[in-house]
């Protein structure tokens, strides 16, 4: 094989091509991709327990280890695929690894967000047989389309930005490319094998050949909402443009009054978002929000003298109120997937079915602090699941803002009754009704298990925001 590589990875997304790509690499006998090695919810495939003999769980704990047995896979040059959410570690070791042959793969954003709402549509992720194939439409979200493309614009920098740090080089692949047996051909003689394919594997079959007008819904909202967009921006390789500052969709700007609150997940977002729409009398979901930063700033030069604020919230408050409503208890706020994979592989000591009788106040003692251990490996890069904005450390966030524009007015909410009352007088609305009563954690509030070991944790976990915001003990 090639002398320049020891194996390969395929960055990709979910619906870019990347099981067809994968097909037509496994049509060369000299190579070898595994699927999605580091997938933090499974190994491979949804339906495999091991690659070449590394388990789940030993891939977990060293993923050098799975990576040094693809390496070492005889008679063929072994790889894997990777998307923006697998694990981070793995993704390290291979962009810092010259011997590591990159290959990316792009589409359309347009395309796989599409291709993404129907496949989640119809729970149909490959095809291999025309006759089996499930029709339906997708149903396009501007907000939600945001997110997605914010996402690959964001991991194609970070790939971008590395490779030229390093000096090195990939293979780029587009979408279209994947039916042009001379560029996979060309692929394989990038990846250093001599063998040349006559004819590219046909088991997977186009899901949704049809124009995009045929395959969205609500087609006309959809070019409404791009049409602010330079049409370059959506298929530039490898990334788009304009930048997007993180989190810009989630800022809530209120009707009429010129202020707009940056929120931190797993803070008091529903009581503000109260506030802010009693201002001008209207309800929470009439305030602004699910912009982009177009509109964003539109909406701050129709409003001058604007004020942007946050609210901090005490990390183990937060960490709390992250685990009660976005792990432990069921329902449409739950990470469900996390919360699977925080139950079967990291064992967290919650009910499968959510809290009921049997779950007291030591099982949610136990069952937090366990959280905590999570949190603490999460945020220091030692697990495949994803730092999740509802446990990210509120230092990071605020930098993520900054991406865009910083708050100009950052309130703890201990304090943020008197703070946000002068805010509003200060922007002419000198009789604002107070904040509503933050609700409870729920099964059990904070202050039922709150002790000793709980602090410490947290101190050690948030750091950087004990610091930085100067907190002390919660208690």
């Amino acid at each position: 094989m090639n002398p320049r590589f020891d194996y390969f990875v395929v960055f990709a997304e979910m619906r870019t091509g990347s099981n067809l790509l994968e097909s037509n690499i496994n049509a060369f006998d000299s190579l070898h991709c595994h699927g999605e090695a580091f997938n933090p919810h499974f190994i491979g495939y949804p339906n495999k327990t091991d690659i070449l003999g590394i388990t789940q769980a030993m891939r977990e704990g060293d993923p050098a280890r799975l990576i040094d047995t693809i390496k070492a896979e005889e008679g063929r040059l072994g790889g894997f695929r990777f998307f923006h959410d697998h694990d981070p570690r793995a993704l390290d070791i291979a962009l810092d690894d010259p011997r590591c042959a990159k290959i990316i793969l792009t589409r359309n954003p347009a395309e796989s967000y599409v291709s993404w709402k129907i496949a989640r549509e119809t729970g149909q992720w490959k095809l291999t047989n025309v006759k089996r194939r499930r029709d339906a439409k997708a149903t396009f979200d501007a907000a939600e389309f945001d997110e997605h493309i914010t996402r690959q614009q964001e991991f194609q920098m970070l790939l971008l930005n590395r490779l030229q740090r390093s000096g090195q080089t990939a293979f780029y692949i587009a979408y279209e490319d994947l039916h042009d047996l001379e560029v996979i051909n060309g692929l394989a003689k990038f990846l250093g094998t001599s063998e040349v394919l006559e004819e590219l594997d046909s088991s997977l079959k186009i899901q949704n050949p049809q124009a995009l007008e045929d395959k969205v819904a609500n087609f006309d909202d959809m070019v409404a909402a791009l049409a602010g967009l330079d049409r370059f921006n959506l298929t530039r390789t490898p990334n788009f443009e304009p930048r997007r500052g993180a989190a810009v969709p989630s800022h809530v700007a209120a009707l009429n009054a010129p202020l707009c609150y940056m929120p931190i997940r797993s803070g008091p977002e529903a009581e503000i978002r109260q506030w802010l729409a009693a201002l001008d009398g209207t309800t929470p979901e009439a305030l602004r929000t699910k912009m982009n930063q177009k509109l964003l700033r539109q909406w701050m030069r129709q409003h001058p003298g604007h004020r942007c604020f946050t609210v901090l919230r005490h990390p183990i408050a937060r960490a709390h109120a992250a685990f009660c409503r976005r792990i432990l208890n069921r329902g449409p706020e739950c990470l469900n997937e996390i919360r699977r994979t925080l139950r079967n592989f990291h064992k967290l000591p919650i009910p499968g079915a959510g809290p009921d009788e049997t779950y007291d106040r030591r099982a949610h003692h136990t069952a937090f602090v366990a959280f905590l251990e999570f949190l603490k490996a999460n945020l220091r890069g030692q697990t495949s699941v994803r730092v999740d904005a509802n446990w990210a450390s509120q230092v990071s966030v605020l930098q993520g803002m900054a991406q865009f524009t910083l708050p100009d007015l950052i309130l703890r909410e201990d304090e943020m009754m008197l703070g946000l009352g002068a805010l509003a007088k200060q922007v002419g609305y000198p009789g604002a009704t107070p904040v509503p009563e933050v609700a409870a954690d729920e099964p059990f509030a904070l202050a039922d298990i709150y002790d000793a070991q709980i602090e410490a944790l947290g101190a050690d976990i948030y750091q950087r925001d004990y610091i930085m915001f100067g907190f002390g003990p919660w208690g």
